[in-house]
């Protein structure tokens, strides 16, 4: 009888381990999939700005002209990220698609 119970606690130990590992994979799978997709939104989110503050190089109306000249040494990042932008505008799309997994 006591043998049993041993086994018996053995088994229960070994479950209660493979659940906590498989809860702990899935947790950092999760994590990882949110931190993607925040990523891609401050993406979206630094095009938008750039777009709002720079958007009389392509005829959107903007703030004035002196404000977007203050910002554009500092809108580095943004002016490559509105370049790439023009390259994928045919396909927009696809980057969202290939950015939040969906399909």
């Amino acid at each position: 009888m006591n043998n049993f119970r041993f086994k018996l606690f053995e088994l229960i130990k070994k479950i209660k381990h493979g659940l906590v590992s498989s809860w702990k994979i899935a947790d950092e799978v999760a994590r990882s999939k949110a931190i993607e997709g925040a990523e891609a939104e401050l993406e979206e989110l630094e095009y938008i700005f750039a777009l709002l503050v720079q958007g009389s190089f392509i005829g959107m109306p903007s703030p004035p002209v002196q404000i977007s000249l203050d910002l554009l040494p500092l809108m580095e990042k943004d002016l490559v990220l509105m370049l790439e932008r023009i390259n994928t505008s045919n396909q927009p799309l696809s980057k969202l698609f290939s950015t939040f997994d969906i399909g």
